[in-house]
């Protein structure tokens, strides 16, 4: 048979040998020309468990991988029946070699896709590939691979959370959203004008609170699946955060906690507004809402050391900071650097802005203790010239 290896065929033999490969640990033993690409490849170097069994179903290869996953010895494996060095169940207890039959079932079936199954009551991925002479002849060869599901259950965790984090979100203000509501229909003639309007005002808070959190959640959405789009438009950083910081003081924060430094001449910027918006607004509401003192942003170009013009802000306080060992994990997902409220999904959304607009986003402390958000966007070209 042939062996087909980024994008050029080279010949190997069809059939398997009983010895071990040639400078492959003693762990394994496997025919060299089972692997016959040229590329020295060690079965041992795999990152996931492979098994390889022969036309008799007889197993002729057990990496490293195998090994630990599955705390069967390759001495053990080689040479034994594939049943009985790997007996899979499927979630009902069914022995699974004997429900997908690879060597006497359908001569058109060309493997089994990945699925969840039991080894000595511990679950792995499994996926085979029957490997025939001819498209329905007899299986030669049956290629196994195996895989943790730790990291599948990380990626179910964090699912999880995330459903358990909107739940519990959206409980509060629609709980709030449906009590005012009801109250106000039932009871509409008993209550005052200045009574009704505080009702409807709040509301109308909870309500946005509601839209803010679906906003979040499409975001994330696109980030992870990489579909972020970003209009670009010129955008007048210097204006975006007095805007900002407008917004603020018109909420109530004294006007004297905010500090804007600016170095012009600033070069052109072309981003998308919204977006821009969106990472001024969360940086400045994460410095006033975890943070003490004065809130500095400072506006200039971005230093040298880029490698392209662009424009840099950086957001500081002169609250606690944050700790050292929790640097790491500012930009993922529900973290939160104080029981402030949040969700911890801010600066997740964040990192995923300004990483689509081809920039970069640190967090250090500021020279007055506090914590120190620094972003950078290149100048890039307007969405028409894109």
């Amino acid at each position: 048979m042939s062996v087909r290896t980024s994008g050029s065929t080279v010949a190997a033999d069809s059939h398997l040998s009983d010895g071990p490969v040639r400078g492959s640990s003693p762990a394994t033993t496997v025919a060299p020309a089972a692997f016959g690409t040229g590329l020295g490849l060690d079965p041992d170097d795999l990152p996931d468990g492979l098994i390889v069994a022969d036309a008799g179903g007889r197993v002729v290869c057990f990496n490293a991988a195998a090994a630990r996953l599955t705390d069967i010895s390759p001495q053990d494996a080689l040479g034994i029946p594939l049943e009985d060095a790997l007996p899979l169940q499927d979630i009902e207890g069914r022995r699974w070699w004997q429900l997908t039959d690879p060597y006497g079932g359908l001569a058109i079936r060309r493997g089994q896709p990945e699925r969840n199954l039991l080894l000595g009551g511990r679950e792995v991925l499994v996926s085979a590939r029957y490997v025939r002479s001819r498209p329905t002849g007899p299986v030669q060869q049956l290629v196994i691979t195996l895989r943790g599901t730790e990291a599948r259950r990380r990626t179910e965790l964090s699912h999880a959370e995330l459903i358990a984090t909107v739940a519990h979100e959206l409980r509060s203000p629609l709980t709030s959203v449906k009590g005012f509501t009801a109250t106000l229909l039932q009871k509409w003639e008993r209550f005052t004008d200045d009574q009704k309007r505080l009702m409807l005002e709040t509301v109308d808070a909870d309500a946005n609170r509601v839209t803010r959190l679906i906003a979040e959640l499409l975001d994330i959405s696109r980030i992870d699946s990489g579909r972020l789009e970003v209009r670009r438009q010129r955008v007048d950083m210097i204006a975006a955060v007095r805007r900002h910081v407008q917004a603020q003081t018109t909420a109530g924060q004294p006007p004297d906690r905010f500090l804007i430094r600016m170095c012009e001449p600033l070069p052109d910027l072309w981003a998308d507004p919204d977006k821009v918006d969106q990472v001024l607004g969360n940086l400045l509401e994460n410095a006033v809402r975890h943070g003490e003192g004065t809130v500095t942003i400072e506006v200039g170009p971005a230093p040298d050391a880029t490698s392209a013009e662009g424009t840099t802000v950086t957001v500081s306080d002169e609250g606690p900071g944050i700790p050292e060992e929790s640097m790491s994990r500012v930009f993922t997902r529900f973290w939160r650097g104080s029981k402030r409220g949040g969700t911890g999904l801010g600066l997740y959304i964040v990192k995923g802005i300004v990483e689509a607009h081809g920039g970069t986003i640190t967090v250090g402390r500021a020279p007055a203790g506090g914590a120190e958000f620094r972003f950078s966007l290149p100048v890039a070209a307007p969405a028409f010239m894109a």
